[in-house]
């Protein structure tokens, strides 16, 4: 039997999810969010649009267990195409860019901003108004600069998204939606 999604309004405004992707049957969607075509948001993750904006792009995975926030001055979260946002990671208030990665357990707060092709490690905190450069990765708690990215760490990015991608719709198949 199909389940669904808790998929809730916010103060009249719904949320809008691109029939392409996939929304697995525990996850909760509340407010303001837009989510892209073929992007996969995972069990028991929780994306509250409810004082600001979320949107999440094209692509992009945001994995089991993930809380995505924003913050009532006037800061969204905004999560870019073929983003990977590995298990129980906490996004607050925080920009990805298009092709970024943010590690298992590691949390970006307020204002911070990872670049497109640059990571954040498991279980790093990225502090509020941080800002993580292009082909860098940064690891700690706080995170700091670890070390330039590699052409392989720059190629498994793309790639992840790209499973991600698959094993969405074979899901997506899977529940009948």
């Amino acid at each position: 039997m199909p389940m669904s999604a808790l998929i809730l309004p916010y103060k009249g405004v719904t949320p809008t999810i691109d029939p392409s992707a996939f929304i697995a049957p525990n996850a909760a969607i509340i407010g303001d969010v837009e989510i892209g075509a073929e992007s996969s948001i995972w069990f028991s993750c929780t994306l509250r649009g409810d004082i600001q904006v979320i949107r999440v792009g094209k692509r992009t995975n945001i994995q089991d267990g993930t809380v995505v926030h924003v913050q009532g001055r006037g800061l969204g979260c905004f999560v870019g195409d073929e983003v990977t946002v590995g298990h129980t990671a906490i996004l607050h208030a925080c920009t990805l860019h298009d092709r970024s990665f943010v590690g298992m357990q590691a949390c970006a707060m307020d204002g911070s901003v990872i670049e497109s092709n640059a990571m954040l490690a498991a279980g790093a905190l990225l502090t509020p108004g941080k800002r993580i450069p292009t082909g860098q990765l940064w690891a700690g708690r706080p995170a700091r600069y670890l070390r330039d990215l590699t052409e392989a760490d720059i190629a498994e990015i793309a790639d992840s998204a790209r499973r991600y991608a698959e094993t969405a719709k074979a899901h997506h198949a899977s529940y009948g939606e």
